[in-house]
């Protein structure tokens, strides 16, 4: 039977679940949840979506993405390869991680946003340990809306839902944290069930326009490294592979440029040498100081 086309719209908020198949579990240990974290940071950068909460438990992960103007499909099927590929290797098995595709619902209005980050927080509430300190699971974002940790995979945008609670932080982490623990279960899960809406989300989001002019983005990285913009896309040239990278990044993540549309446009190379120079201008963004803000400011140049 052929596959249910997913109902997306380019600006939407979605709730996403990703489940193991029955017989292992998910994430065995902490190192697996860090793993799987790590690699939403990885395709964050070259995608550009938002995560406004999350929580990663044994068997199941409940996210709230904001696509951000990116195809979720594309980015989810990444994060769902990548780490079945690393799944797999690490515990020598093969075939498929996660049961089926991953399920996704529009997340239409700012009540039903309030409600889904509180089923999604409350989700640790089962294991005994964390029973009633929800907030001291190390795996869900909740710790860090209610200020107690860091965001140390860099990945969370929590202002987005605080902000509605109050301007003040602290009055906006009572009210949260009010909500989360006093909320009703069973209305969460009505909430939160899987159905085939098709609904719109209408905001005062920014959204991310994906149809950047190819040259705007070689003029600005060509003034952001100082490196010529001729250099930039000869063929033959290591010595400028770290700039030819972050362009080439820039490029999937603002102009939703597919590896053969690059190709077409420089010229005289390969898809796979694509996909590579894409990977290393990630970690780039990742790890070198330099550069890891080098996507806003080409966003907030343009706002301006």
């Amino acid at each position: 039977m052929p596959r249910k086309t997913r109902f997306k719209i380019v600006n939407g908020i979605y709730h996403i679940m990703l489940r193991s198949l029955s017989d292992f579990l998910l994430f065995r240990n902490d190192k697996d949840k860090k793993v799987f974290l790590n690699i939403i940071k990885k395709y964050q950068i070259k995608y550009n979506f938002k995560v406004y909460a999350y929580c990663i438990m044994s068997n199941h992960v409940h996210l709230l993405i904001d696509s951000n103007g990116a195809d979720i499909s594309q980015f989810m099927h990444s994060i769902n390869q990548s780490y079945a590929q690393y799944y797999n290797k690490t515990y020598g098995r093969r075939g498929h991680v996660f049961q089926d595709r991953f399920k996704s619902k529009i997340v239409d209005t700012n009540s039903y946003l309030f409600v889904l980050s509180a089923y999604i927080h409350r989700n640790p509430k089962d294991i005994k340990k964390y029973k009633n300190h929800i907030e001291d699971y190390k795996y869900s974002s909740l710790g860090v809306y209610l200020g107690l940790r860091e965001d140390s995979f860099g990945i969370l945008d929590e202002d987005y839902v605080m902000q509605m609670f109050d301007k003040d932080v602290e009055k906006a982490r009572k009210a949260y944290l009010f909500l989360v623990y006093n909320c009703n279960d069973k209305t969460l899960k009505k909430s939160s069930e899987f159905k085939n809406e098709k609904t719109e989300y209408k905001s005062e989001r920014h959204v991310i326009d994906r149809n950047f002019d190819h040259e705007e983005i070689l003029d600005f990285v060509s003034k952001y490294t100082g490196v010529p913009k001729w250099q930039i896309i000869l063929k033959s040239n290591r010595h400028i592979t770290k700039v030819k990278a972050l362009y080439i990044l820039m490029l999937k993540c603002l102009c939703n440029y597919r590896d053969k549309d690059i190709c077409k446009l420089i010229g005289n190379i390969t898809q796979s040498r694509i996909s590579a120079l894409c990977a290393i201008g990630i970690e780039i963004v990742l790890h070198d100081v330099k550069y890891k803000n080098i996507i806003y400011d080409f966003i907030t140049l343009k706002a301006s």
